[in-house]
């Protein structure tokens, strides 16, 4: 068996690579540090509400995202969030806010991570990425599970805090681990599924949560059963993403499976195929089949197993 890091490397995972931002979290804490690099004038803000931002696109044909001094910022009393900084000293921020501000050009537009985030730059994807994890984290947890008392934002955004004379708890941001694998059997067909509210023709690799009690590779070997009835072998780690919808962290994984047989659970899956590098091919080249989103690690285990980039045999992977 031909082993991923042998196959073509193509193009890195997208939402993964080097944003050149430290996040500097020994920082978050120093309110004094917090209040002079706010008023910065270097610094840099971007507003994000309901996992979107406002992104414009350059003359010279780069997406950015919108990005203002502090002083230029809209008031936000606690919702601020300190991202981190680059290599020249720029301290960046988000705001979580209920809606965009408007532009007065009228050029920028709203965007989410899955319409922009093959489109901006690894810098502006990186933080667009720690923004909307942290706003997901923040809308969904405002109270204490421990004793149910509202809590306060602390450490820039990074922690919730049960205040005194409540419990005292400390919450922290979640991330729920899930594996998402590409399932190849003895013909070194793929194994591509489609979920039950997925549109016609949208296929792509399985995926599941982490149970509790269970280690990666168990939940992969456990999920392809229960999803599509094969049984899987050998189990080889590729690499990670972070998906914040809401909050998950994708771990993806090529996997051999040993029978080939399929009977799809019908719940999550309502339909799964074993495709040759020729079925794919023809089948991306009419249309029959719609590609992965253009920023999911499903695209790159695809790409890793079929050996070149899919956008060279199709439409390309879609974006929104």
């Amino acid at each position: 068996m031909t082993t991923w890091t042998e196959r073509p490397a193509g193009l890195p995972i997208p939402l993964t690579a080097e944003s050149g931002i430290d996040r500097a979290a020994h920082h978050r804490l120093d309110e004094a540090w917090l209040a002079a690099a706010w008023s910065h004038p270097s610094t840099r803000v971007f507003v994000i509400s309901g996992g979107q931002a406002l992104v414009d696109d350059t003359p010279d044909g780069r997406t950015e995202l919108v990005m203002t001094p502090a002083f230029e910022a809209p008031v936000t009393e606690t919702h601020r969030y300190f991202l981190g900084t680059d290599a020249e000293g720029v301290r960046y921020f988000a705001l979580q806010k209920d809606a965009l501000p408007g532009r007065i050009d009228q050029s920028a537009r709203p965007a989410g991570l899955r319409e922009a985030g093959a489109l901006l730059s690894e810098r502006d994807t990186g933080l667009l990425v720690h923004a909307v994890a942290l706003e997901n984290w923040q809308r969904l947890h405002r109270f204490c599970s421990r004793c149910g008392e509202r809590t306060v934002i602390a450490a820039a955004g990074h922690i919730r805090r049960c205040p005194a004379p409540a419990c005292g708890a400390e919450h922290y941001p979640r991330t729920d681990p899930a594996v998402i694998m590409l399932v190849t059997d003895d013909q070194d067909r793929a194994l591509l599924g489609r979920q039950v509210h997925w549109p016609e023709g949208r296929f792509s690799t399985l995926a599941g949560f982490v149970e509790p009690g269970e280690s990666i590779e168990q939940a992969v070997v456990r999920e392809v059963a229960e999803e599509a009835g094969v049984t899987v072998g050998a189990v080889e780690y590729v690499g990670s993403q972070p998906w914040p919808f809401p909050s998950s962290l994708m771990l993806g994984f090529m996997a051999r499976a040993t029978t080939s047989d399929i009977q799809v659970d019908g719940e999550e899956i309502h339909e799964a195929r074993w495709f040759s590098r020729e079925d794919l091919r023809k089948a991306y080249a009419s249309g029959e089949m719609l590609p992965p989103y253009g920023i999911s690690i499903a695209g790159r285990l695809l790409e890793l197993w079929y050996g070149k980039p899919l956008a060279e045999d199709g439409p390309g992977p879609v974006e929104g």
